[in-house]
């Protein structure tokens, strides 16, 4: 018995020891993270173009053909779980408070290091615009330019589908038919830019969908099973971009602006006519509102030539958002602002609109 008891005690020890190393691993992690933070290149050689692309295909192989979001179910078995275990411990979290928040350094620990290593490391990688040989910084005049061009081919393709310049436009796909035709578009851009290339799909619609809306969001990547969710209760005329964009993360990049990028050009890009509105309407909204912050006047004078159906596309989004309007939202956002600007992107939520300098460089190179 007295030799069971030494066992024991050796062995609880050993589990404290190795709770201590992990949790303390979190120092040499960041440290390792902010090094690769400026070394793009280490970073696009062996991790974005080597471990990630194998690391994600393997994730989409194994959850892809399930019709539901496996990660979603993941992220509230987890939740329940931590609730579940801070009420079951309370009491010996209050005794031993020292040993629970090493328990939580221990869990931050694990998570930060799988994080990075499934998806969290493209952040760090090169810039989009190298890529394609691209400027990524603008003037307001090129600015108005392309949304004057814009605006034309917005205008004409708005009334080819809508047969009437104040009516706004119905996509008139299932949301499976669109996840569809997203997929083809990244098989036929893929011929063109094969750093886009894209296999084993694995695009759901969210189980969350409310819960995404009242949180202002429109999808996102889950990165620890690399599925693609999009919030299915979005405006149909913005779903073929929000589709495109969520992908653009499963590739392999991890900022905003630029799989806002990614997800305007496979969408203009692709055959499909309502999907080439999606994403026409979608790179105008991000240029006028980069001019209405500039120039109000400029703006309102741009704005007046845009068809009534297309304002009233840009109204539907419009009511759609402050259908889900709650006092919380801004919370949300403030720590998703911090996430962003911890990961890389400095102008955390606004980084979003920062599509409109890949935007104007791309159309500089290649006209619409």
């Amino acid at each position: 018995m007295l030799l069971w008891y030494g066992f024991d005690d050796k062995n609880k020890v050993l589990k404290n020891k190795f709770r201590n190393g992990v949790a303390l691993s979190l120092i040499p992690q960041i440290l390792l993270v902010s090094w690769l933070g400026g070394n793009p290149e280490v970073v696009e050689t062996y991790y974005s173009n080597g471990i990630y692309p194998v690391i994600s295909q393997f994730f989409r192989i194994i959850f892809g053909w399930i019709p539901f979001s496996v990660g979603e179910i993941l992220y509230v078995l987890l939740g329940v779980f931590g609730i579940r275990y801070t009420y079951v411990n309370r009491l010996k979290i209050k005794k031993f408070p020292i040993e629970f928040f090493r328990n939580i350094a221990v869990v931050l620990a694990v998570f930060y290091f799988t994080f990075n290593l499934v998806w969290g490391l493209n952040y760090y990688r090169k810039p989009i615009a190298e890529n394609f040989a691209i400027k990524d910084s603008v003037q307001i005049s090129e600015v108005i330019d392309l949304a004057e061009r814009l605006i034309l081919k917005t205008n004409e393709l708005q009334f080819q589908l809508a047969k009437d310049s104040a009516k706004r436009v119905q996509v008139p796909y299932s949301h499976k038919e669109m996840f569809h035709k997203t997929l083809e578009g990244y098989e036929q851009l893929q011929e063109e830019l094969p750093f886009l290339g894209y296999t084993h799909s694995s695009l759901k619609s969210s189980m969350f969908s409310s819960l995404a809306s009242y949180m202002g969001i429109g999808g996102y990547l889950n990165p620890f099973t690399n599925e693609a969710q999009v919030n299915e209760l979005t405006p149909e005329f913005r779903f073929p971009v929000v589709s495109g964009h969520e992908v653009g993360h499963q590739v392999g990049y991890a900022k905003e602006n630029e799989t806002n990028f990614i997800g305007y050009l496979v969408t203009v890009k692709n055959k499909d006519r309502y999907f080439q509105y999606s994403a026409l309407a979608y790179g105008l909204s991000h240029c006028l509102s980069a001019i209405r912050r500039a120039d109000k006047d400029k703006f309102d004078e741009l704005y007046a030539k845009v068809n009534t159906g297309v304002q009233e596309n840009y109204k539907e989004l419009y009511e759609h958002n402050m259908e889900y309007l709650n006092p919380f939202e801004p919370i949300f956002k403030s720590a998703f602002n911090t996430f962003l600007k911890a990961n890389q992107q400095k102008d955390g939520i606004k980084s979003y609109s920062k599509i409109v300098e890949l935007m104007v460089g791309y159309h500089q190179k290649y006209p619409l």
